[in-house]
Parts: C-alpha cells; structure tokens; sequence
C-alpha cells in the first residue's frame, strides 16, 4: 500500500463527495510518505511513483496522464502570482529531484532529466535535462531512456 493506493481512496471520495475520507487519505500520505498530494489532483492510471514517493510535491489542479514514473524529491506546481500548473502528458518519466513549474504542458513520450527545472512547455518525443529543462535529444519511445 503505497502513494497511489491511499491517493486513489482518497480521488474516489472527492469525486463523489464523501466527506472526511479525502482529508484522512492526504494526511496519511503527508505522514507516512512525507509528500503533498492532494486527492483532487487529476492521475491517469498506471502512475508508479519511485521509491515510495519521498518528498513529493504536487499541486491539487495539476493534470496527469496514463503511464507516468515520478521520481522522489519532484515537484509539480505552479509559479508565484499564477493560478495556471503543469499538464503533463502520457508516458512520462520525471526524474529525482526535477521541477516542473508554470502554466505549461509536457507532452507525451518525455523523460525529464534528474534535478532539471523545466518552466516552458515540451514537445512530444522528448528528453530534457539542465536549468532551465532544454531539449537535448528527440526519441521515438521513451522507454529507451527509463
């Protein structure tokens, strides 16, 4: 039981208005994971998050796709004096330690480089690295890089 498990408990009530169940479910994975990951936060299915997810940030309107791999120490939120967050597409893979920050969009088939900070949006069939995220190769599958 991990992340995901508590997260997916935690969307349902949301979703269809329990009270309390989603408040219980964020504080235990604010407690046991040592991460913020609201219940309202849109996940596609298949998500994994790496090593239980420690340390993970995540905005409540950000929107995730299927086939995702988020690494610990990430962050996915918006800038300051800006209500807009991330869009991340499907099949991703965001490293250890990297920043995903600002009113943009991920596309699909990305990895993200460890400890990149990416604040502009990203074309499909991508791998970024560096700070600020770049582009510095195109690939057909991303599963080549994972």
């Amino acid at each position: 039981m991990g992340i995901v498990f508590f997260y997916r408990i935690g969307n349902f009530a949301f979703k269809y208005r329990i009270p309390i169940i989603p408040l219980l479910c964020k504080a235990i994975i604010r407690y046991l994971f040592n991460s913020a990951i609201d219940c309202s936060i849109q996940i596609g299915k298949k998500i994994h998050f790496s090593y239980g997810g420690i340390a993970t940030v995540i905005h409540k309107n950000c929107i995730i796709g299927d086939n995702v791999i988020i690494g610990s120490c990430v962050t996915i939120g918006g800038r300051s004096k800006s209500k807009m967050v991330p869009r991340i597409g499907n099949n991703v893979f965001i490293a250890t330690g990297a920043k995903v920050i600002g009113d943009i969009t991920i596309g699909s088939n990305v990895v993200i480089g460890a400890n990149s900070v990416v604040i502009t949006d990203i074309p499909d069939n991508s791998v970024v690295a560096g700070i600020p995220g770049k582009v510095i190769k195109k690939c057909k599958n991303y599963l080549d890089y994972v």
